[in-house]
């Protein structure tokens, strides 16, 4: 059964979680990304809590602004360093009672919060024993494609559109008809959902209703978005090699069928991941959480077994 927690962090930041397993377990953290919530892994929570799965305590935050975690007004309060000081308070609060206190079995994230999650193994190796990315680029990989590649600068454009002070006001409108889409349009054949049924609908407002300021301040905050006439972007951006080498065995997860992150994007992530495995998934998009999740459970139970 999903449980629900609110953590204060050391630093004044509580974090809403969805958690699952038998405390004291070791523990496998989730990270969801935009325009989610930590609800979208309660499958694979439920999956991995199993005696037979591997028995873990498996716990899933609301990031910083999003659902009813804390969401400061500064854009400035969403660059890199308070995320991931977000992330290692959490971990060391959720794995003290853990067979190794202070380090994870394994970090799962997708999306924003595989951005996270990257630049946390990369900075943070003690943290986690393996790491499992879901559609979520390397930081490296990513400014090259935005800073050069045409073909990832339209794909991104949405990101610019994100970024703008009036976004959250927009995005709300309608009863959220600029969100919607985002469910479809980055799926390559750009058809109904099938996952995205009236009780997910109702799950996603109930999340959105409390607000998009947060989830939005991400875009603002961060350089790597497409250049404009007017913004550099990615293209005034430098990732050192030693900031961004991840060392933890990592696996990799994507699915084919994103058309807001190109297949491109692992082109030469060999570089930065010493012990890297890429699972590419034929059929599924950007929302492989949703829609393989029986799939990511296969792959991430067979790297993260002893």
């Amino acid at each position: 059964m999903i449980q629900t927690f609110l953590q204060t962090l050391p630093h004044g930041i509580t974090l809403s979680c969805r958690a699952t397993g038998t405390p004291g377990a070791p523990v496998l953290l989730f990270l969801h990304g935009f325009p989610e919530a930590a609800f979208v892994w309660d499958e694979l929570l439920e999956h991995f809590a199993q005696p037979e799965h591997g028995g873990f305590r498996c716990i899933a935050p609301n990031l910083r602004g999003f659902e009813r975690s804390s969401a400061p007004a500064d854009v400035s309060a969403y660059r890199a360093k308070p995320l991931l000081q977000d992330l290692e308070a959490l971990i060391d609060a959720v794995s003290a009672d853990s067979p190794t206190p202070g380090q994870l079995a394994a970090l799962v994230a997708h999306d924003w919060g595989g951005a996270l999650a990257w630049g946390l193994a990369a900075q943070r190796p003690a943290l986690m024993q393996r790491l499992v990315i879901v559609n979520a680029p390397h930081p490296a990989t990513f400014q090259r494609e935005l800073a050069h590649s045409q073909e990832q600068q339209a794909a991104s454009a949405y990101m610019n559109f994100l970024a703008r002070p009036d976004a959250p006001t927009l995005l709300a409108e309608n009863d959220f008809a600029r969100l919607w889409p985002f469910f479809t349009h980055m799926a390559a054949d750009s058809g109904p959902a099938a996952w995205l049924n009236d009780t997910m609908r109702d799950r996603y407002r109930a999340v959105w209703n409390q607000g998009l300021n947060g989830p939005c301040a991400y875009y603002a905050a961060s350089p790597l978005r497409p250049p404009t006439a007017d913004d550099p972007g990615a293209a005034a951006v430098q990732v050192p090699r030693d900031k961004a080498t991840v060392t933890a065995p990592t696996l990799v997860i994507w699915g084919l069928g994103d058309t807001a992150l190109p297949e491109a994007l692992l082109d030469g992530l060999d570089a930065f991941v010493k012990d890297l495995r890429i699972e590419r998934v034929p059929g599924a998009t950007h929302w492989i959480v949703h829609e393989q999740p029986a799939r990511l459970a296969e792959l991430i139970g067979r790297f993260i077994a002893p």
